[in-house]
């Protein structure tokens, strides 16, 4: 079953953007997820605000693979400096529909 990941980030540096780019495109990629969405190109229209510089969307063909992606001794230290200079949520989301 599908996954999605759905991050908002802000960055507080942009020191790490340059290197983390490149590698998280490339193991995105090699964990079989692609890239719905990855913009500074959105607006909230509803509820309290929830700012944030970018809005991403990406698509695993399972659970597995997005932990995979995330568990990556390549893409470790990126991630860490993601999280050191920004602020970021990172929701994973089934893709099912529990109300149908």
């Amino acid at each position: 079953m599908a996954y999605y990941s759905v991050l908002d980030v802000t960055p507080s540096s942009e020191d790490w953007i340059p290197g983390y780019l490149p590698t998280a495109n490339e193991r995105v990629a090699a964990h079989g997820g692609k890239y719905l969405a990855r913009t500074a190109s959105h607006e909230q229209v509803e509820g309290d605000e929830q700012p944030a510089a970018l809005r991403i969307i990406i698509e695993w063909p399972a659970k597995e693979n997005a932990e995979a992606f995330m568990a990556d001794e390549a893409y470790a230290p990126h991630l860490a400096a993601r999280i050191a200079g920004s602020v970021s949520h990172h929701y994973m989301i089934e893709g099912k529909d529990d109300l149908a």
